[in-house]
């Protein structure tokens, strides 16, 4: 049987052959649907007979000249989620992979509050660019940080939807030039002089003797960690003879395993967590197999009217370095764990600075302790 070279063929009322390329031959209708123009693929040749296809291709144009979509009745008839379903899958597919219960709730509370009261109960093979506009416009320019979290968020569920075949393309494709560059102001963490560091040390380990909230913050400046990694700290991380606390790489940002040197102060403060903690495998909690709240430092600052985050000690730490140290500015970074923006150094770096870093972080005890020969004096321990 010879084949049609490739292109489309009428057969009358919108029905076409559809001949590829490939030699592959399918049946597809066009019909204008609410003004628009839509594409119907009723199935393959093989399948599907031309009696067969031009019965479908009457229904259809029956229904849509009732007002009707056939392309919505067919998904509808699939099964196709609306989008806040959609939506709560792709939150349990994602959620594994993030080291944080938190982002998670950040992730679905803010399409809750922006893009579900729009397009949460539309079917998620409905919702068109014009609706995604309407969900980030009021906020695109007004609450900028938020709005780009909500467009990604958005993009991700679409995504899916693509990838599922409950849609063809994603509408966000398409936003970026319409929405427009935003003005975006850079707001870094409030963070204190290290010259006031020792005070604040001083203001926040007076006002609670027994709670392991003065304990961790200590624990965390001394140690120049994220607040993540010193909140779920475990005992067995920690090896008190040598002296190191291990952090894995699962808590860690840059995903690689991080070496924390202890000094003698550090020491002193689990001793005392570890009469507080009971038997809890984690370091700091209050009585329970918990972790401290993940707004339990910040509330602790700002009773104490500490104009501070407790991520902004680590700057801190950096600008004491900078200025009050001869410390080069490698060991520096290895003891925030940055990683190595210079792809040639990583690859040749074979060493993560510990001996050094040990004499960093006993040095930085040494100032907040307000004892000039400290550090010198631990380094002989």
């Amino acid at each position: 049987m010879r084949t049609a070279p490739p292109g489309r063929y009428c057969d009358g009322n919108g029905l076409y052959l559809f001949v590829q390329r490939s030699g592959a031959r399918s049946w597809v209708q066009r019909l204008v649907i609410r003004g628009r123009r839509r594409d119907f693929g009723l199935g393959s040749v093989a399948l599907v007979s031309l009696a067969e296809a031009r019965e479908k291709a009457r229904a259809n144009r029956k229904l849509a000249r009732e007002g009707g979509d056939p392309l919505v009745e067919r998904r509808r008839a699939r099964g196709v989620p609306s989008f806040a379903e959609a939506a709560a899958r792709v939150l349990e597919q994602k959620r594994a992979g993030w080291r944080s219960e938190k982002h998670g709730w950040d992730w679905v509370s803010s399409l809750q509050r922006y893009a579900f009261p729009r397009i949460g109960k539309m079917a998620v093979s409905d919702v068109t660019s014009a609706d995604v506009l309407d969900v980030l416009s009021p906020i695109w320019h007004t609450k900028a940080p938020t709005a780009r979290f909500v467009f990604q968020r958005i993009r991700s569920v679409l995504e899916w939807a693509v990838a599922m075949e409950f849609r063809t393309s994603n509408p966000c494709d398409q936003l970026r030039p319409v929405l427009g560059p935003q003005h975006r102001v850079v707001r870094h963490m409030r963070a204190l002089p290290h010259r006031e560091v020792a005070s604040a040390i001083e203001a926040v380990r007076g006002s609670s003797r027994s709670s392991a909230d003065p304990l961790a913050f200590e624990f965390l400046v001394l140690t120049a960690a994220r607040w993540g990694e010193v909140r779920w700290a475990e005992w067995a991380e920690i090896d008190d003879d040598a002296g190191v606390w291990t952090v894995p790489a699962t808590r860690m940002k840059a995903k690689r395993e991080h070496r924390v040197p202890l000094c003698r102060r550090v020491l002193e403060i689990l001793d005392r967590a570890r009469r507080l903690g009971g038997r809890s495998p984690l370091v700091f909690t209050r009585g329970g197999e918990k972790p401290l709240p993940e707004n339990a430092l910040r509330r602790l600052l700002g009773k104490q009217e500490i104009a501070a985050v407790p991520h902004g000690f680590r700057s801190s730490f950096r600008d004491w370095a900078a200025e009050e140290t001869d410390h080069p500015r490698e060991v520096v970074e290895a003891a925030l764990a940055h990683v190595v923006q210079n792809k040639v150094e990583a690859a040749y770096r074979r060493t993560d600075l510990f001996e050094r870093r040990r004499y960093l972080m006993n040095d930085w005890a040494g100032y907040l302790a307000d004892r000039p020969d400290a550090g010198m004096w631990d380094r002989m321990r």
